[in-house]
């Protein structure tokens, strides 16, 4: 922490005597998980903020607990997080919240630690259960209820999902509890995630476990399954960032806000479809996504 605030002095006192002794541009440290939604959240901050002049690093491609623990340091000043990864993951908070009630909590909770969470988003990048068209086992589904009585009456739907999920309580487990039904192991398919869309697609599996704003969702025109009784937990996208930052530059505050309200799971699955599906460059898709909004 000390050698990047020693770095960050000498910076600034450089460019402070190359402007002729004007003011110099403040100096954030963006940073980003590894997948492309926050690849794609970190280059448009990035983009944003040197727009209104500031000199921004960014360090993204972090995993979840090496880019918080860079934020409670101080080597990173914000980054994008999700209200149900704070929640669980760093608070370790069990109870069943509402989407505003885990949102208040995790303000609360962190905002103790110095960390300030900013409006949230719309986008809630959850866990989500998709279905294809046209498939006679999940035709006219729309909800969970109607997949867990898709079991109850021995259908037998295949689902593809993530390693981790068939194992965890806010995954697979606690889903058959919340809704009263057994899959099978029979009925199960563990992989990894880039694999779960084409197994989809090509009739391997009848339905998959999925991020909710993930890009291939509206590209493959598949159908997200109602979560109707609220199980799994809210994942609100929004920005966090250190107290100390939001004093010295209280302008973040509305210029990240702006953002972030605009945000919500349509945008999010077209902005990452056109990285993941129409192989566009995450660069790109920032740029033209912060001037169709007017940011630049």
């Amino acid at each position: 922490m000390i050698g990047t605030r020693l770095k960050r002095a000498i910076l600034s006192a450089i460019a402070l005597l190359a402007s002729g002794g004007t003011a110099a541009a403040a100096e954030l440290t963006v940073g980003g998980k590894d997948f492309t939604e926050q690849f794609l959240l970190a280059e448009m901050t990035k983009q944003l903020l040197e727009h209104k002049g500031y000199t921004v690093e960014k360090k993204d491609g972090m995993g979840t607990n090496i880019v918080r623990a860079a934020l409670e340091s101080g080597e990173v000043d914000l980054y994008w997080e999700y209200t149900g990864t704070s929640l669980v993951t760093f608070n370790k908070v069990t109870d069943k919240l509402t989407p505003d009630e885990t949102y208040a909590k995790v303000k609360e909770l962190d905002g103790a630690k110095g960390l300030v969470w900013l409006a949230p988003s719309k986008a809630n990048n959850t866990y989500a259960l998709a279905i294809r068209k046209d498939n006679p086992k999940t035709d006219g589904m729309a909800t969970l209820s109607d997949l867990a009585a898709a079991y109850k009456d021995g259908k037998d739907p295949v689902m593809a999902t993530t390693a981790e999920f068939p194992k965890r309580e806010d995954g697979l487990l606690g889903l058959q509890k919340a809704y009263d039904f057994k899959a099978g192991r029979a009925n199960v398919r563990p992989m990894e995630i880039g694999l779960v869309f084409p197994a989809l697609a090509n009739g391997d599996v009848d339905v998959s476990v999925v991020a909710a704003t993930d890009g291939r969702i509206a590209a493959m025109g598949l159908t997200l399954l109602k979560d109707d009784k609220g199980f799994f937990p809210n994942y609100a996208l929004v920005p966090v960032v250190r107290k100390e930052v939001l004093d010295a530059h209280p302008d973040l505050k509305p210029l990240l806000e702006s953002l972030a309200t605009r945000l919500d799971d349509a945008t999010m699955q077209r902005l990452n479809g056109e990285v993941d599906v129409q192989k566009k460059s995450i660069e790109a898709v920032a740029t033209a996504y912060l001037k169709e909004g007017g940011f630049l």
